[in-house]
């Protein structure tokens, strides 16, 4: 079938795929839960209409792995613990790996001292900020998590990468309805996308980039080895700022230009994270909470719409019903993406778990 915009594409079991993905990380010697864990992430950033964080990042990944710059089989260590507060060191595991351990560790901590705040160092780039502050709602609690990323756009007022996208995410419990939860890179869109745009061979609006020699452009190529722009201008670029604070100085990870991407095979990333969770029982009682956003949602929607409008959405609220979708009719891969796997499966001996 075709997608929206013209590339083709083709409807693929989201199960499946999974099964792909896990049997990559396998190969490249993660440990089984670690694989799943990793393939999961991917699988669901495409069920939430994230495509471009992925299957299309997979061979990026595999990338990293092969080179050795990311350790398939390291363990995230707790270095201090001081009760609602912890310090972990990744030692260069995955970045999903380090998230989720550190997610799980900031939740119960929560639990235990109401609110919880998880350092992580010496990690990678775990993909979407939102598949780890989600694992917090149904634990009863609400979560912020903060990571850096390497350079992309440059410090207001210049035009040489030394910032990265450092993207944040807020998730909350919302009763009966999807959770509230939000995920943004501080650039004006996440670099991720320029890259999706590449991949399908269509150009990018204007405003998203810069060349190298600070000229607008559409093109994605030309984006990539530019400079992305930051969001709300000057806004955008200060709190990319603080969260490289929080995610890298605080943490004592890299930072700045010291944080490498997913798609540099070439050397570690030094990418750290900031992970806090609430615990909403200390604060009122859960139901009273569920109620209460319940009531929050409500008004939003009440708001008469602007032209071109047909409803107001809350964050969150277009993934779930992405991810109700495309789990129901399976996802669609651009051309390129399956090109890519298809590859990446050739490499590693996989090409019989194809999804396609």
């Amino acid at each position: 079938m075709t997608s929206p915009d013209g590339a083709e594409a083709c409807r693929v079991s989201p199960d499946r795929l999974r099964d792909f993905a896990s049997a990559v990380y396998r190969t490249l010697g993660l440990a089984e839960d670690d694989a799943h864990l990793c393939a999961d992430t991917l699988v669901q950033a495409d069920l939430w209409g994230h495509q471009s964080h992925g299957v299309l990042r997979l061979p990026w990944y595999a990338a990293r792995l092969k080179a050795g710059v990311c350790d398939p089989r390291a363990r995230p260590e707790i270095v201090t613990d001081a009760g609602g507060l912890a310090v972990i060191d990744g030692h260069d595991a995955m970045g999903q790996v380090v998230a989720a351990f550190g997610a799980r560790e900031a939740i119960a901590r929560a639990k235990r001292h109401g609110i919880a705040a998880v350092a992580m160092r010496n990690s990678n780039h775990f993909g979407t900020a939102m598949y780890f502050t989600l694992m917090a709602p149904p634990q009863g609690c609400v979560a912020f998590l903060a990571t850096n990323a390497s350079p992309a756009m440059a410090p207001w007022g210049g035009r040489e990468k030394t910032v990265g996208t450092n993207p944040w995410s807020w998730a909350a419990p919302a009763g009966d309805r999807a959770p509230l939860v939000l995920d943004i890179a501080n650039t004006g869109v996440a670099r991720g996308k320029i890259y999706l745009a590449r991949q399908e061979g269509r150009p990018i609006p204007e405003g998203w980039a810069i060349t190298a020699d600070g000229a607008p452009t559409t093109d994605p190529t030309e984006a990539i080895a530019g400079v992305i722009l930051p969001m709300a201008q000057h806004k955008g670029y200060g709190i990319a700022l603080v969260m490289d604070m929080l995610a890298g100085v605080l943490t004592g990870s890299a930072f700045g230009a010291d944080v490498h991407g997913p798609y540099q095979s070439e050397r570690k990333s030094g990418a750290g994270h900031l992970m806090i969770a609430i615990d909403i029982d200390t604060i009122q009682p859960r139901d009273q909470f569920a109620a209460r956003m319940g009531e929050l949602i409500t008004s939003l929607k009440r708001v008469p719409t602007a032209q071109g409008f047909d409803e107001i959405l809350y964050p969150g609220e277009r993934e779930a019903r992405d991810d109700a979708e495309n789990r129901r009719l399976g996802l669609a891969l651009p051309d390129d993406t399956r090109t890519d796997l298809t590859r990446l499966a050739a490499e590693l001996g996989l090409a019989d778990t194809l999804p396609f």
